[in-house]
This record gives structure tokens, sequence and C-alpha cells, in this order.
């Protein structure tokens, strides 16, 4: 039976800043059109942490049965390591993501009906992308799903159901949390290359190759930086997001002096790192507008 800590080292907290960075800036974009209502902002918090975990937990359960995660790099697998049963894991994970949307009802009911639809299709794309007969993940669309959900309707979601309508900041926020984080699942993705093609597991790094792998992470990690140069006609402030800079091209730096395997694992720590404090920066700057 696993123990509580290898509960909590299964539920991926280096992965939490890909949850709590779309609220932030979600909520900076409502409070720069005088919108920001915190109790929703709260809400909007818990929804995307019980999503996050949900989804690792699915993805630990599914690869775990698949036999995906019998040989693994990174951190902790639940079902792989057979510290936990498959079906404890599972309840885990729907326990997960129903708190998510048992909380989002709360904004559905609150905000506007047509977000129920939304919230489906998150949950859809939290348990399909490892789970079912033809996971998307095992497609390489992992990035894409991503950049979807934890970038575009995270930020926007948030800001919508605070300010009640969207504005071009809340966009380009969005691309900018959507590309840190599909750069931190890119970084994952190469470490686990070799496990990957061997078990059948075809993600975008599989595809692309380990060159070009390397390339797309460098590029997704300057688009938050462009970001913070346009939203600068919003408030002056946002040029304080480029004081995450030199997180970023920490980040890189195992990526780009060619790494593999556990060498990876800073890179997975610093772009979470440095997504999270340009978060901070950017929200501020933009509640300050």
């Amino acid at each position: 039976m696993a123990s509580a800590a290898q509960w909590l080292e299964g539920a991926r907290p280096r992965t939490l800043p890909n949850a709590i960075a779309p609220v932030l800036v979600g909520t900076g974009a409502a409070a720069s059109l005088g919108g920001a209502v915190w109790w929703k902002a709260v809400l909007s918090l818990l929804v995307s942490l019980a999503l996050i975990v949900g989804v690792n937990y699915a993805n630990d359960y599914s690869d775990g049965v698949r036999g995906t995660d019998d040989e693994r790099v990174g951190p902790l697998r639940l079902v792989g390591s057979k510290v936990a049963s498959p079906a404890a894991v599972r309840t885990a994970a729907i326990a997960s993501l129903t708190v998510a949307a048992v909380i989002g009802l709360v904004l559905v009911f609150t905000t506007a009906w047509w977000l129920l639809l939304v919230g489906a299709a998150c949950l859809a794309g939290a348990w399909f992308y490892t789970g079912g007969a033809k996971p998307y993940g095992y497609s390489g669309f992992g990035e894409i799903a991503v950049f979807v959900f934890f970038g575009l309707i995270a930020v926007l979601g948030t800001e919508y159901v605070q300010a009640e309508r969207l504005d071009w900041a809340g966009l380009v926020g969005a691309v900018a949390v959507g590309a840190f984080s599909s750069a931190v699942l890119v970084t994952n993705n190469l470490r686990d290359i070799p496990t990957d093609t061997v078990s059948g597991k075809t993600t975008l790094a599989v595809r692309l190759g380990d060159a070009h792998t390397r390339t797309l992470h460098l590029v997704l990690l300057m688009v938050p930086f462009a970001a913070s140069l346009l939203l600068v006609v919003r408030s002056p402030w946002a040029l304080a997001g480029l004081l995450a800079l030199p997180l970023a091209v920490r980040s890189n730096a195992p990526v780009r002096g060619g790494q593999n395997g556990p060498g990876l694992i800073p890179s997975l720590r610093d772009t979470g790192l440095a997504m999270l404090v340009w978060s901070i920066l950017t929200a501020i700057a933009l509640a300050l507008s």
C-alpha cells in the first residue's frame, strides 16, 4: 500500500505551477477590466488544482495498466512501480476530477450555463489524454491539449467567470501561459523519448525527434516574453514579466546542452518556476493597469 508521501509524489506536485499560473493571469486580466471577484478566483484555482491532480492520477493509472511506466526515468509512478493498485489510483483520479466538477458547477450557476460544456470538455480531455482505446497523448497531441486546457481555457475561463467578458490582454496572457505549460510537457516528453519509443507511445517529441524537440522548447519559452512586450499596451508594468527571463534561460540550459534522462529533471523544475514567476509579475502588472 502506498504511503501518504508516495501518494503526494504520485500527484506530481511539480506540475502545480501549470494549474496556478493560468488562474493568476486570468485574475489579473479580469482586474484590468475592473471585474476581479476574489471568491471566484479562489474557486477557479481549486478547480484548476483538482483538474491537474486528476490528470496526473489518471495518467498514472492509464500508463500503468498499459505497461508504459514499467521503466521510468522521472518521478514515481504509483501503478508502474506497483506501490498502489490500479483500482486505487483510478479511484483517486475520479475523486479529484469529481471535486473539480462540483466546484466548477458553482461557477457555472453563478456565471453562465454554457460553461458547463467547457467543463465537460476539460474532464474529457483529462481522462482521454492517456485513457480510453485511442488516447490522444499517444498520438502526439498532448502539447496541443495542454496549450488549450491549461492555457487558453484556464486563463480565459478565469477571466470570464470574474469579469463576464474577455479581451485581447487576456488572450495574449492565455497564449503565453499555454506556451509555458506546453514547454513543461515538451521537456517531460524529451526525457522520455527512449522509453516512449519502446512502449509505442508516439508523443510529439517522438514524432519530431530529439533535435527538433529541443528547438521547440526554446521557441515556446520565447513566446511569453514576446507577450510581455505586447501587454505594455495595456500596462507599462507588464515589462516586469521580463524579470523571469533568467529563469527561462536556466530552464533551457539542460535542453540546449544536450542533457538526457535525469539530466533534464532540473529543466522541468525551472520551466515551471519561470512560468510561475512570469505569471505572478504579469498578473500584478495587469491588476495595476
